[in-house]
């Protein structure tokens, strides 16, 4: 186990420098990462962050570098990318001898993902419009739009 002593973090992030003592609790590390206590607590049971210390009083202790992955993790998030993604990332980004190749292979085929989720979501939004210059909107039952979704 880890003892808590200060250690001020050679970082830049002035909420990261204002913590005057590292380990912190996960109140601590889940608010300097955004990430909620209950998801970082996910995340590390998914393996994504790591074994992290504890204290003799089986509380965690998260270091500056678990908040800086807590981050990379919300940051993957943020841009979409799913938890099998995330996991190779954060493991391609710890390994120093890692190849960019691999890197831009998983980003590529997240950017295609996605391309294909928003012509997908490009063609309900021409299908809804042309519904929609079909309906009167007016106080008759007749209704072409759920006329069609009725009939697929």
């Amino acid at each position: 186990m880890k003892t808590c002593h200060p250690t001020p973090p050679q970082d830049s992030d002035p909420s990261l420098t204002a913590v005057s003592a590292w380990p912190v609790a996960i109140g601590t590390a889940a608010r300097l990462s955004g990430i909620s206590p209950k998801m970082l607590r996910h995340y590390e049971s998914l393996g994504l962050l790591g074994a992290v210390n504890r204290t003799e009083s089986n509380y965690r202790q998260y270091s500056l570098a678990d908040v800086h992955t807590l981050r990379f993790i919300r940051r993957s998030r943020d841009m979409g990318f799913g938890l099998d993604a995330i996991a190779e990332l954060v493991g391609l980004w710890h390994n120093r001898r890692r190849s960019s190749a691999s890197v831009k292979r998983i980003a590529q085929k997240h950017r295609d993902e996605l391309s294909q989720r928003i012509e997908a979501l490009q063609a309900m939004q021409r299908s809804l419009d042309g519904l929609l210059n079909l309906c009167p909107g007016d106080g008759r039952p007749g209704c072409p739009i759920l006329d069609d979704l009725a009939h697929p």
